[in-house]
């Protein structure tokens, strides 16, 4: 009997505890769920429940049963208002607090009442506004006429509530809901200096005529409510805010003070005690509880990250993988595009090491291709998906909202059912079920939408692109190569499907080239390893990377072979380099740093500044004349301010001088028996100066197009060609601002938008020197925006003012709007029409028009100034 007995005492607190969770975790989220009906997932078999502070040896005696008992067993759940947050979210004066909003389920409950259906507004579906008599008509409130008036404003130790009188202590800590709204507060403190006679606030920056008398007038104006305890102290409240994202960073690009001070302002509300409903959960257990989501997200991420760390059996920190699977669309601290770089150098360098030794009579051009079919984005997505990755990889930015807690799913779930047996079910199936298939792309199509949308709902699917996959194998690369090295990588490379496995005795060291003595004589080997500060020990392999194509000579290769190789190991070094130097860099700044450090411009311009194009061996008069050429332009460049070395110069490269560079490091590198580390020492002097975040150059073009993209400004090139000489035009919103003609075209256009950007930096100092005597101070420069208008009308106590559209037209790729703008002043009526200039965006022809107007009141007002 014991046995039994204890076996029903646990499915009794089982069922105690369950309901509990269900409760908690319900408001949390916003959904309605009854505890006796939900489903439960046996991949999620945990409960959320409250501990006391005491600590016990037994698990079960460290739960806080009274709290558990009285939460369950309360009659309050019997009001809907006081479950999930109602769909009929009224819009009143606080402010609202965070949350996304979506509006439908609301003209569901309006339809119903019209057709005299008895229906209740759905829950956990926030967003949609309505007024008081709906929720009146729900048959939501309770019934203030069968509660007995009493005279309880005359005590300060007893508050009347909308269905009960409660004593003013029992208000500490707790939440009410606002019965006229379904909005749920913290309760701050209860005022005893107002009332609901006391005179309502006027709204920020609100100058013109009062629109309530009172608080009682604001709610019988506005919810249709006539407060009957209007001597009643009011209750000073703090929103209870959705459930937030806390894995995001919030205040990531806030510099100012004043900014975060004025984000993290608290908001408060005064409510009539007589329109509050206690609500059964205590205001710390909830807040705690907002928590939870974020928590248990990160835990579950690292679950993953522990089970992947598993299966490729390498002892490397589980944090790391996790970095390694999320992508930066989750907006978290962390993505894996920072490692995704130092990996994609990696394996570039592996493999090219790999075909190079394994195939030595293959040329560059075959080695390329093989390297390419190896190492593609399309090959590390399938060798993914054969690990079964895209099951690991977080590419979502995480939506409490989307998050379904144990026996409480998301709003867009509600209606699925898990048949699977679990502790938590309340019975076992009489059969077993299958498992449930994987959701291919493919099955969504029927149920495409016009838009590309698809109908079906997204929480059982997750749209990857192949790229994605991709770069979270070049990701888990890099990561394993920072924490164990290459052992490490190349371990994880193995375990991904990548054989390149670099044994010594597989792939000895190619043996010293037989040079003719006649050719060996020709080369100055002094004054080339004098320059490069390094003794050959084969000079053949000096030879080769000095020797062009155009120069046949028996017994001797041109440089390619060890351009190809050269060109990997100088990328791996160089990467390698800035991502241990910058560890803080943002990952674009750090791409931008490679790329500037990485070019064949760059390379160049290194041949040039260190002598070596004076030692290549070719046969071409043209490329003679090309470097010659390109020698002379580096020394007018260097006598003009701002010059750099990072391949953004005017004149283009021959190719031949960044190659040699690359196979020179190709000959060092083999020659010192595949040692990077002595690569990297005769080069780090080369490279001098290397590429900082402080001297990183952005390219014109870039520049131009992030500049028009943050003004909403249309940018246009139009490129043409007469005989060998190339032209093109710069047009912002139709004006042309740059032009510049060059032999090659991406040279003209590089060329046109650096015009273009000293014009317009030329017309932003005029803008500054320029005295205007309306407008404000932004950054030095003064600016006319609708602000500067409404500003004036406020302090004249005007109404605002009123714009309209007078035309819109133009390509949708290029749309172009016109507005109109007037004002009522109190004096002299309506003013002039003011039309603005054709702009790209609403926001730009608005602020166009109210510049126009600013200037007319400016010549009627001049004490605006």
């Amino acid at each position: 009997m014991n046995y039994y007995y204890l076996i029903f005492f646990f499915f009794i607190q089982l069922a105690a505890l369950k309901s509990f969770h269900v409760r908690l975790m319900s408001i949390v989220l916003d959904v309605d769920v009854d505890p006796s009906t939900t489903p439960w997932d046996p991949a999620k078999a945990y409960l959320f429940v409250p501990l006391i502070a005491e600590k016990y040896h037994n698990p079960l005696e460290g739960i806080d049963w009274c709290l558990v008992e009285k939460i369950v067993e309360t009659n309050s759940w019997n009001n809907p208002l006081q479950r999930a947050r109602p769909d009929v979210y009224l819009g009143t004066n606080e402010r609202t607090l965070g949350g996304d909003r979506r509006e439908y389920g609301f003209g569901k409950l309006r339809h119903g009442m019209a057709f005299c259906h008895k229906v209740h507004p759905t829950y956990g579906i926030r967003g949609a506004i309505a007024q008081f008599d709906v929720v009146k008509a729900s048959g939501l409130l309770p019934s203030r006429d069968s509660i007995e008036p009493t005279d309880v404003y005359h005590s300060k130790e007893k508050l009347q509530l909308a269905d009960s009188c409660i004593d003013v202590q029992d208000l500490a800590g707790r939440i009410v809901t606002a019965a006229h709204s379904g909005k749920r507060f913290y309760v701050d403190s209860v005022r005893y200096e107002m009332n609901a006679e006391n005179s309502f606030p006027r709204k920020e920056g609100y100058l013109g005529p009062l629109e309530y008398s009172s608080y009682a007038d604001y709610y019988r104006q506005k919810y249709g409510v006539d407060l009957r305890h209007k001597k009643q102290p009011l209750i000073r409240g703090r929103g209870v805010s959705y459930c937030k994202n806390l894995l995001s960073p919030r205040f990531e690009h806030s510099e100012e003070v004043e900014n975060e001070e004025n984000l993290d302002k608290t908001y408060y509300v005064y409510l009539p005690p007589e329109l509050c409903l206690i609500h059964p959960l205590p205001g710390a257990l909830v807040r705690g509880a907002q928590r939870l989501p974020s928590i248990m997200r990160r835990i579950e991420s690292m679950l993953l990250a522990v089970q992947l760390k598993d299966m490729i059996r390498y002892p490397v920190p589980a944090m790391r993988i996790l970095e390694a699977l999320t992508a930066a669309s989750c907006q978290e601290t962390f993505c894996y595009e920072r490692a995704e770089l130092l990996g994609d150098a990696y394996l570039k360098w592996v493999v090219s090491i790999f075909l190079f030794l394994k195939y030595p009579q293959k040329h560059e051009g075959q080695l390329t291709r093989m390297r390419q079919q190896m190492v593609s984005n399309m090959v590390l997505y399938q060798y993914a998906l054969n690990k079964g990755l895209q099951s690991y990889i977080q590419a979502d930015r995480f939506a409490p909202s989307r998050w379904a807690a144990p026996g409480v799913l998301p709003v867009f779930d509600e209606d699925s059912k898990e048949t699977e047996y679990s502790i938590f079910d309340e019975e076992c199936p009489a059969a077993e079920t299958e498992p449930q298939k994987d959701f291919y792309a493919d099955d969504c199509i029927e149920n495409m939408r016009e838009d590309g949308e698809v109908e079906s709902d997204s929480s059982c699917y997750r749209v990857l692109s192949s790229k994605t996959l991709a770069d979270v194998v070049e990701a888990l690369i890099g990561v394993y190569y920072v924490e164990g090295g290459e052992n490490a990588a190349n371990h994880l490379m193995r375990w991904i499907g990548i054989q390149v496995d670099l044994d010594p005795k597989d792939f000895p060291c190619p043996k010293p080239y037989n040079i003719p003595e006649s050719i060996m004589r020709s080369v100055d080997f002094e004054a080339i390893e004098g320059a490069l500060n390094v003794k050959f020990k084969d000079r053949g392999l000096l030879v080769e990377a000095i020797t062009h194509a155009s120069r046949p000579s028996s017994g001797v290769s041109c440089y390619q072979r060890l351009e190809f190789v050269g060109d990997a190991v100088l990328d791996h070094l160089i990467t390698k380099h800035l991502f241990f130097t910058y560890t803080n860099l943002p990952p674009g700044r750090l791409t931008d740093l490679r790329a500037a450090a990485v070019n064949n411009e760059n390379f160049a311009r290194v041949a040039v500044k260190h002598k070596l194009h004076a030692y290549l061996r070719h046969g071409s008069s043209a490329l003679e004349a090309q470097i010659r050429d390109f020698v002379k332009d580096i020394q007018d460049e260097l006598s003009k301010e701002g010059f750099n070395y990072f391949g953004l110069g005017d004149c283009k490269a021959p190719k031949v001088l960044g190659d040699i560079v690359e196979s020179i490091a190709g000959a060092i590198f083999l020659d010192n028996e595949r040692d990077a580390f002595i690569v990297w020492k005769v080069f780090q002097p080369l490279l001098h100066p290397m590429v900082t975040p402080e001297t990183l150059p952005m390219h014109p073009v870039r520049e131009l197009q992030e500049r028009c993209q943050q003004q909403a400004e249309g940018l246009e090139y139009k490129a043409t060609r007469t005989g060998n000489i190339a032209t093109v035009e710069v047009f912002i919103d139709g004006v042309q601002i740059g032009i510049a003609q060059n032999p090659q075209k991406k040279m003209a256009q590089k060329l046109a938008a650096r015009n273009a950007l000293v014009v317009l930096k030329e017309k932003e100092e005029n803008a500054m020197t320029k005295d205007m005597d309306n407008g404000e101070k932004k950054n030095g420069v003064q600016i006319f925006t609708r602000q500067t208008l409404n500003d004036i009308c406020l302090r004249r106590q005007w109404p605002m003012p009123q714009y309209h559209c007078v035309n819109e037209g133009g390509p949708a790729h290029a749309k172009r709007f016109v507005y109109a703008v007037r004002v009522n002043t109190s004096d002299r009526g309506w003013t002039d029409e003011c039309i603005g200039e054709p702009m790209p965006s609403v926001k730009k022809a608005k602020d166009s028009a109210a510049t126009l107007l600013l200037e007319l009141l400016n010549r009627c007002y001049p004490d605006n100034r």
